[in-house]
């Protein structure tokens, strides 16, 4: 799957991303999303020398989904206010192993992130140098095996919603890190940010933003169900 463009104007650039695909570039040296959108954005409109483009948030590398991304510092410093704020509503489908024992909730955990082993740890309560993390999630449905949970971050933790929901005892499929025992094909994992509210940072109006699911056989009846 490549990247494609699912909202464009003068000020926002917002990508659906591809599992796999970095959304900044790392010490791996590996091709990058913000890298992708600069050379969309140099060849559609003829840019000379560098193209400004700055990603607002990220997701995960094996995860799918919106990404939105600045394309002045002015929309840059409105949307990372925004993001301060919890101003954005952002809405995540995951496939998990199993069901929540209850059908929606909200999740608190405090997370402290081993950079070494890019792993994170949950804490059900306060401690030194952890962060809180808030969720909000529900039942929608069922494919063949898997749970089908919308969620919905408060906060924007790194690896939060694969924790937070593995402490609950749903594993999200694929996720070898925090639990799965398979992987899924392409090394994905059936986690993708299905969509973003938020207020034009220049126009002042409410937008939204949506990603088409991934082409992956695990998600046809998610595709098929308009959710």
């Amino acid at each position: 799957m490549e990247p494609i463009i699912i909202f464009e104007d003068n000020h926002l650039l917002a990508i659906n991303k591809p599992s796999g695909t970095l959304v900044q570039g790392d010490r791996t040296g590996d091709a990058c999303l913000t890298d992708w959108g600069k050379e969309y954005l140099k060849v559609k409109y003829e840019k000379p020398g560098a193209v400004y483009l700055n990603p607002v948030h990220r997701i995960d590398r094996p995860v799918s989904g919106a990404v939105l991304f600045a394309r002045t510092d002015k929309a840059l410093g409105r949307l990372t206010e925004q993001f301060r704020n919890r101003e954005v509503k952002k809405k995540y489908i995951a496939l998990t192993l199993s069901a929540p024992e209850q059908r929606s909730g909200q999740l608190i955990h405090w997370l402290v992130k081993d950079e070494a082993k890019n792993r994170v740890k949950a804490f059900t309560f306060p401690r030194k140098e952890a962060k809180e993390s808030i969720l909000n999630y529900r039942t929608i449905g069922q494919s063949g095996p898997y749970t089908i949970l919308e969620v919905s971050p408060i906060t924007g933790r790194s690896h939060q919603i694969r924790v937070q929901l593995a402490e609950m005892g749903c594993i999200i499929v694929g996720d070898l890190k925090y639990g799965a025992k398979e992987p899924l094909s392409d090394a994905s994992i059936a986690l993708h940010c299905r969509s973003m509210e938020l207020i034009h940072p220049v126009q002042k109006i409410s937008i939204s933003v949506v990603a088409d699911y991934p082409e992956l056989e695990i998600w046809n009846k998610v595709r098929t169900s308009g959710k």
